[in-house]
């Protein structure tokens, strides 16, 4: 029987990040899930406080050189990767200059949350997919995590909706306490609307460009969810439980990658 595909899609991962709770799942259920029989890839940004050196980064030339065209404007897709040895993993990172050279994560030095995070999303959800097709690694089941992966539904179930590679793929989008309440470009609809496949309507709760419509929208589009916070916003927990979708509850840190690997196995029936 071949071994079922999930790949990772992941906001941050440890060592190449401080911990957090989203970095240390992004960095011990990859290898877990592995250790389990499954094959997997797993993805993170390449924000400019990685230390390459430090890390031995080294750029993918085979799989680099693509241009995406953001907001109507074109930007070259750079693909890094590093090894976890003890885990015996390798992650890919995508790389821009425009978005991803800053030496910060998600907010400035004044801790405000960066104008163009919407643009990084959609980047970074593009630059993840467009790179598994150069790969030709159909992933059986997509996990999300954090919400800078929060458009990776949108544009599998969009966007990508014809794309052989894709046909099959299932997504899992976790929900953690990592809200914030700044907004995003008012015209972030308009950007998404560009795009192949996706419409306004599609992106309807991205009207008030907020986390929580982020939030909402990853829901909409995914096949399952999961809480990955012992506490999450109350108001998107109840969105959860009313969209019907397939829904795994708080796992204990104890047991969580066994819990995680049976709810990818339903899922992907």
């Amino acid at each position: 029987m071949e071994k079922k595909r999930i790949l990772f899609i992941s906001q941050e991962i440890v060592p190449y990040l401080p911990e957090s709770e989203i970095a240390t799942i992004g960095r011990h259920l990859p290898q877990g899930i592995q250790e389990r029989g499954k094959e997997i890839r797993t993805f993170m940004p390449r924000y400019g406080c990685v230390n390459e050196r430090r890390n031995q980064l080294h750029e993918v030339i085979r799989l680099s050189g693509m241009n995406l065209i953001i907001n109507d404007t074109d930007h070259p897709l750079i693909i890094k990767v590093a090894s976890i040895q003890a885990a015996r993993m390798q992650v890919y990172f995508i790389d821009n200059e425009d978005y991803f050279q800053r030496k910060a994560v998600l907010t400035d030095s004044e801790g405000k949350y960066f104008e163009d995070n919407d643009e990084r999303a959609m980047f970074f959800a593009r630059g993840v997919l467009e790179t598994v097709i150069k790969l030709r690694w159909a992933p059986d089941l997509i996990h999300c995590n954090g919400w800078l992966a929060s458009l990776v539904p949108l544009y599998i179930k969009k966007y990508y909706k014809k794309d052989p590679l894709f046909a099959n793929s299932k997504v899992v989008y976790s929900v953690y306490d990592d809200e914030f309440s700044s907004k995003f470009d008012p015209n972030l609809v308009q950007k998404l609307a560009m795009e192949d496949g996706i419409s306004a309507e599609d992106v309807n709760h991205l009207n008030d460009p907020s986390y929580l419509a982020f939030s909402k929208t990853a829901i909409d589009y995914s096949d399952g969810i999961i809480k990955g916070s012992e506490a999450i916003n109350s108001d998107l927990e109840s969105y959860c439980k009313d969209s019907e979708k397939m829904f795994l509850d708080y796992q204990p840190k104890e047991s969580y990658i066994d819990g995680f690997n049976a709810f990818y196995d339903q899922v992907i029936g």
